[in-house]
């Protein structure tokens, strides 16, 4: 397992506010994803897709993202497929909002890592909706290893003994749920911080959050970490 980090600078033709652009962003990529037989059928298939993306930065802190400006998206993802895709393809896509200009890809190395931490807000879909409604916390941890456990399954054609500790420790940041528009909803999602567990299977899908963020949504841009290394 790779996990893949491409920088895309975006040239923006129009003025966003921060609101909207988590949109935008969605639509750029999902235009360029159209370009191949293979990657629309994945688009449009119901399961995972094994990528994500974070906000553009500079961050802009009127929160209006001006037209005429440069900035960089990262995308990240385990799945080679998409990276060369992306490398073919995205570079060069355009929309009534932004244009991408040039892409820059590494690995992130696999290193022991101490903690994640989600800087675009993750999202669980619980049968009340957001999981205050009816949910404790523990309910959210306890998603948080269940997507990361089916992800890693998925991809690995594997199943795992779910008997591991994943965190050693769990901060929710945000005293309020953080409201996340998604087409003509809002979605109320949250930031937190793991310290991830020594164990092999702990480490493992944590580098695996890097790639595929956490939790759900998250080629809508949702559940996007960055890590601290040991």
């Amino acid at each position: 397992m790779k996990v893949y980090e491409m920088k895309l600078k975006v040239f923006m033709l129009q003025s966003i506010e921060l609101n909207n652009l988590r949109e935008c962003v969605c639509n750029l990529i999902d235009k360029s994803l159209f370009k191949d037989e293979f990657t629309a059928e994945l688009h449009n298939e119901n399961k995972f897709k094994f990528y994500t993306f974070n906000n553009l930065y500079p961050i802009e802190n009127d929160k209006l993202y001006k037209a005429g400006n440069i900035y960089t998206l990262i995308i990240r993802t385990i799945d080679e497929t998409l990276v060369k895709h992306f490398q073919k393809h995205l570079a060069n896509e355009y929309n009534e909002q932004l244009k991408a200009l040039l892409i820059e890809t590494r690995v992130i190395p696999k290193r022991h890592i101490e903690r994640i931490y989600n800087i675009t807000p993750a999202v669980a879909k619980f049968e009340n909706g957001y999981w205050k409604n009816g949910e404790g916390i523990e309910a959210l941890e306890k998603r948080i290893k269940e997507n990361l456990i089916k992800k890693y399954n998925t991809l690995m054609n594997d199943k795992i003994d779910e008997d591991f500790e994943l965190f050693s420790f769990f901060k929710l940041e945000n005293a309020n749920p953080i409201p996340c528009k998604y087409k003509n909803i809002k979605l109320l999602g949250d930031k937190m911080t793991l310290n991830i567990a020594e164990n092999e299977k702990a480490q493992d899908l944590a580098y695996l959050a890097l790639g595929t963020g956490l939790l759900e949504m998250g080629t809508r841009g949702l559940g996007f970490v960055n890590y601290k290394f040991l």
